[in-house]
């Protein structure tokens, strides 16, 4: 019901900025809350920010709170996640999320979400 494509990654160095862009089509009337997570190899998928189905509320990990923004215009635009102050440790697979039942709390456990892009890569140099 929701396709999500990413985009945005890339190699950039310590200190730079990035933009993340998630496209979603769906075949639902529908809007839903949406999020970012990321992935190390052997780690645990981790959550990084989430938006609310109204944009109206939004939640950060502690780790990128103050340096990552997610935003969302519309149900009809992208979400984006940009990425100021990178560090070495934000070298992941950065994925978006969709939770079709709006009438949720919005979440950052990864089960919650049940559609996912196919990822992009965000490698951080010194």
């Amino acid at each position: 019901q929701v396709q999500l494509v990413e985009s945005g990654g890339g190699l950039v160095q310590a200190g730079d900025s990035l933009r993340l862009s998630c496209a979603a089509s769906t075949t639902t009337s529908r809007t839903y809350h949406m999020a970012w997570f990321r992935q190390t190899p052997g780690k645990e998928r981790e959550f990084i920010a989430a938006i609310s189905w109204n944009f109206g509320s939004t939640e950060y990990a502690d780790s990128v709170k103050g340096r990552f923004t997610i935003s969302r215009d519309s149900a009809k635009s992208p979400m984006y996640l940009q990425m100021n102050s990178l560090r070495l440790e934000d070298t992941a697979i950065y994925y978006c999320a969709a939770d079709i039942h709006p009438w949720k709390v919005l979440s950052r456990a990864s089960n919650e979400y049940e559609y996912w892009g196919q990822g992009t890569q965000v490698t951080v140099s010194p």
